[in-house]
């Protein structure tokens, strides 16, 4: 079954890169502690929303040491728009401060070390070292995870569970722009509440084809 599976999958990505040529994360960054701060920031709210406040914050903000450093409420402030904003400077805050005592105020180059900071969970890691250091892995995030189950792959709403899953049915080489080619779908096409079908490339593979 698994081979099908493959095989089927194999069609849907080959027709997305052939829709989405050029693929790369949404969130803008300059190095990987910048990006783990952007997508900390991101949960619960758009990559368009944060793409807005991050210049100015990376600009305030060079370090863990600075983020470490400012109060609280300053910091809160900082990354109001955010949304959610008093748990995610507690996440940023909470990292950084791991960042300084274990690693010296360096980015850790692995999956394992930075999934273990804490307010940093499995897709957080899996962007970082997919985007900022080139590292094989797949990233679940809500359009990832709607169309997985949309397109048939599994039908789950476990993050860690379709990860595997995609992980299983995509060669290793395609798991980070795999997941960037869902996203793209998601947003241009695979819309939710509004999916634009008719216009879909995947129609004759995607069993939630309603045209």
């Amino acid at each position: 079954m698994l081979k099908n599976e493959k095989e089927r999958a194999k069609k849907i990505f080959s027709l997305l890169k052939k829709e989405y040529p050029v693929v790369k994360s949404a969130l803008e960054f300059t190095n990987a502690f910048e990006l783990l701060i952007a997508t900390i920031l991101s949960a619960q709210t758009t990559d368009v929303q944060i793409n807005k406040i991050t210049p100015k914050l990376f600009k305030k903000y060079k370090s863990p040491k600075d983020y470490v450093n400012v109060p609280n409420e300053e910091l809160e402030e900082d990354i109001h728009s955010s949304g959610f904003f008093r748990a995610k400077a507690r996440s940023i805050k909470n990292s950084c401060a791991v960042l300084m005592e274990k690693y010296n105020g360096k980015m850790p180059k692995t999956f394992e070390e930075l999934n273990a900071l804490p307010g940093v969970g499995r897709k957080t890691a899996s962007v970082v070292v997919g985007n900022a250091y080139g590292i094989p892995a797949i990233a679940v995030d809500t359009h990832v995870k709607r169309l997985s189950n949309l397109l048939g792959f599994i039908k789950s709403d476990d993050p860690d569970k379709i990860e595997i899953k995609l992980k299983e049915l995509l060669p290793e080489k395609d798991w980070v722009n795999g997941s960037h080619l869902i996203i793209a779908h998601g947003r241009k096409i695979c819309i939710a509440r509004r999916p634009k079908c008719r216009e879909c490339v995947l129609g004759d593979l995607c069993p939630s084809f309603n045209p």
